[in-house]
């Protein structure tokens, strides 16, 4: 049987970082740093090829920072690099991270040409006042701009990120974006709550703090969200996920599948053949190291069964249709009740899970408080 692996792709540069964002990302880089920076990706890509020359890749995603900030022309060497190392496959899923503030009709000819296939777009909310308040560089007539843009170029698999639990945000100012993204017809919508993460702007504002929804209103939100989206044709398959039939993310599925994964790039993760393992943060030190012939390799683990089996069921049963026995079985030469069958029978007395033939999944109610209910898998 052949083996796949997903190919994530770190671009850790931005205009201006958001107020609300904790991923690895650096905002005002030179150029200069940006080409050495690509330059050393494409010579991570020709050292990885040994380890994964017996995988097909049918996922890549180019994600930051802002990965739509790079000229085209390098987007394009990277993904050179890619086909030339790695055993592409002919229907992979291609994705790249955009913001409406970065995008052109010349770079996405370019993604085109280069086999992009998927463009992921920044929104986050279709009122003005709540970008700036965010620090979005974009507003929402660029963002039109941009999507329209992408359509021309002949994009048809467009993914729009929204958010909701915004600080000074309404219902009724929640429903209007949802409504007018709705109308704009993308293949998938994700639609994220707000979450404070320390060290952010936001965490350290008062003012912001102060504005956040209450956790009824937020709650009202989610419900709306589900309830909009399913009327509209999209299917939601994970938590914060929805898509037009067949336009599930294939990348994303495959984390939450657990498929092998391999990240390029400073702060990304790998699993590959049981062990886990991440890249250094510093770019600059990623840069200098990969340069140098050095290793870039942080918190190298390889996974105990235990830790697989946990990974299973709490990675899986985030999607809707949750895990399946037979999978499990298979993957592990173990029944899943033999492991897990007390949480099983109380979680599903408490009607937070259910059985479904040969699937284990979620219910509404065990969706609306997710985190205790999968925290019961870790051992």
């Amino acid at each position: 049987m052949k083996k796949y692996v997903s190919l994530y792709v770190h671009i850790p540069f931005c205009v201006v970082k958001c107020k609300y964002c904790d991923f690895l990302s650096f905002d005002g880089e030179s150029y200069g740093t940006m080409l050495r920076y690509v330059d050393c990706l494409c010579q991570e890509i020709k050292m990885y090829a040994p380890i994964v020359a017996d995988y097909g890749v049918r996922s890549i995603f180019i994600g930051g920072g802002t990965p739509s900030l790079l000229d085209e022309s390098l987007i394009t060497n990277i993904m050179a690099f890619i086909r030339r190392y790695f055993h592409v496959e002919k229907n992979a899923e291609v994705t790249i991270e955009a913001n409406p503030g970065t995008l052109r009709h010349q770079k996405l000819n370019g993604y085109k040409a280069a086999g992009i296939n998927r463009i992921s777009i920044g929104l986050q909310s279709c009122d003005d006042d709540m970008l700036k308040k965010l620090g979005r560089i974009h507003n929402f007539d660029q963002f039109v701009a941009s999507y329209n843009a992408a359509r021309r170029a002949g994009f048809q698999n467009i993914n729009i990120d929204i958010m909701s639990g915004l600080p000074g945000q309404t219902i009724h100012t929640y429903v209007d974006t949802l409504s007018r993204v709705i109308e704009f017809g993308p293949e998938h919508i994700s639609a994220y709550s707000l979450s404070i993460e320390e060290g952010t702007p936001f965490a350290k504002d008062p003012q912001i703090l102060s504005e956040l929804p209450p956790e009824m209103v937020d709650r009202r939100m989610y419900e709306i969200t589900k309830q909009l989206l399913a009327a509209h044709g999209y299917d939601r398959y994970e938590f914060s996920n929805y898509a037009k039939p067949g336009k599930e993310c294939r990348h994303n599925l495959g984390y939450w599948d657990r498929v092998e994964y391999l990240g390029i790039g400073a702060g990304s993760s790998s699993l590959i053949k049981g062990e886990r393992f991440d890249h250094i943060r510093d770019r600059k030190a990623y840069i200098e190291k990969i340069r140098n012939g050095e290793s870039i390799l942080i918190d190298r683990e390889i996974l105990s069964v235990e830790s697989q089996m946990e990974e299973f069921m709490y990675l899986g049963l985030r999607k809707v249709e949750g895990v399946s026995r037979t999978d499990f079985q298979n993957c592990f030469g173990k029944n899943v009740d033999d492991v897990y069958g007390k949480i099983l029978d109380k979680l599903e007395e408490e009607q937070l899970l259910e059985f479904s033939g040969d699937r284990i999944r979620l219910t509404h109610r065990g969706m609306d408080v997710s985190n205790c209910v999968l925290a019961e898998f870790l051992f």
